[in-house]
């Protein structure tokens, strides 16, 4: 009886174990039954919004709005069986057949979660965020402050880190209703020409985890691409948006991403630019190949004073004139020196301008709080003092180089 009982309750357990398991599918949802959200944008709204608005989380008079101003959310919904799955016509057919790939919607809402409610109020498909890969911040919203939407996507759990976030040169929405010739679906764009921007070497590898994580630290400030669309529907990456905590608070030049990237040690590189020779007078064309970079710190009059190694490798690009030979040594030497004096005066215009609005996106306060935590715990400990300190802390730029090609030339 004894072992007929144990036997029974091993199948009972068994049994109770495989229904566990098998269980996985109680709370499935069909394809068909969820709108994929692939891209978001956020602009201020107009002040004619608050009327247009229908009420669905609020009513007048009876439950409170915040008093910011209203946002307008547009986003793009995938159509199912209308995105290209290849190269082909896979999935269902491409614009030329139906039309579209994507529904690009707009509403709005006092918040960003209260516009995301007005837009589920309009959509037949439960939202979901699992692939979304884009969101686009204009200009306007990120100067008035960006701790709502960065608040409502950390908590959100379908919402992917390696997703791309990045500032607009005037509407968001604009991004999200381009047609791009190079690709049907306009998010798959935007995705493809920040990654091909990283691997080209015009872009650091900024993804939202990223950009969430310089948020948090106590040393340093986070930056965004900062993109506009060009006349042709073509996405121009245009510079980088820095931010003092939440609020953008300024931008750079297209070329002084590659400075960044110089400061930082950051690889590949992929600028180029022009390099004027005095003796004898005339200008070539370099591409900067690779970097290196370090940081040092000392304490002096109980002030941080930083020194900043940079080394680059060049290649020879082009010869705009013929009245010099690149072959010979004193050319090369006098092409290395004025490379060096342009990235040195660059890199210190660059770093001026991030210390004139309090701004440390190169990590100059996380490097200070690493190898002087005394120092830190003692003179600095918060970031807003950090921001203060930053603006006055002396940063010393010392810059190396090397000519490595010069190219082949058939007689």
């Amino acid at each position: 009886m004894s072992k007929r009982r144990s036997r029974t309750i091993s199948l009972l357990l068994g049994w109770a174990a495989l229904s566990m398991v098998l269980a996985g599918c109680w709370d499935r949802l069909e394809l068909e039954q969820r709108a994929v959200v692939l891209g978001v944008a956020i602009d201020t709204a107009d002040p004619e919004a608050e009327e247009e608005e229908s009420p669905i989380t609020h009513l007048s008079g009876r439950f409170p709005v915040p008093d910011e101003r209203m946002i307008r959310l547009t986003v793009q919904i995938a159509i199912p069986g209308k995105i290209p799955l290849g190269p082909g016509e896979g999935g269902g057919g491409g614009k030329g057949e139906s039309g579209q790939t994507v529904w690009v919607i707009a509403v709005t809402g006092h918040t960003i979660d209260d516009a995301l409610v007005n837009l589920q109020q309009q959509v037949s498909g439960r939202l979901f965020y699992g692939h979304l890969r884009v969101i686009v911040v204009s200009e306007a919203v990120a100067r008035e402050g960006m701790e709502n939407l960065n608040d409502y996507l950390r908590r959100n759990s379908e919402v992917r880190r390696m997703a791309w976030m990045m500032v607009s040169q005037g509407k968001a929405e604009d991004l999200m209703k381009a047609t791009p010739q190079l690709e049907r679906v306009p998010t798959l764009y935007l995705i493809s020409t920040m990654d091909s921007a990283v691997r080209m070497g015009k872009l650091p590898e900024n993804y939202i985890g990223m950009f969430w994580s310089n948020l948090s630290k106590l040393g340093q400030e986070a930056f965004l691409p900062y993109v506009r669309m060009r006349k042709e529907q073509n996405i121009e990456i245009n510079g980088l948006a820095y931010f003092k905590g939440e609020k953008m608070i300024g931008k750079t030049k297209p070329l002084e991403i590659g400075t960044y990237m110089a400061i930082k040690g950051l690889n590949p590189a992929g600028y180029r630019g022009f390099v004027r020779l005095e003796r004898p007078p005339g200008m070539v064309t370099i591409f900067a190949t690779s970097r290196r970079a370090a940081m040092q710190v000392r304490i002096v009059d109980n002030e941080p004073k930083f020194t900043v190694r940079m080394f680059t490798e060049i290649n020879l690009e082009e010869k705009l004139n013929n009245d010099f030979d690149v072959n010979s040594s004193d050319v090369l030497e006098e092409i290395q020196r004025e490379n060096r004096k342009q990235l040195a005066k660059a890199a210190k215009a660059l770093i001026e301008q991030t210390q004139r609005n309090g701004s440390d996106i190169f990590g100059f306060g996380e490097y200070l709080r690493a190898k002087k935590p005394r120092y830190w715990d003692r003179e600095v400990k918060t970031p807003e003092r950090w921001q203060s300190m930053y603006k006055n802390v002396s940063i010393e730029v010392d810059v190396d180089s090397r000519v490595r090609r010069i190219g082949m030339k058939a007689n």
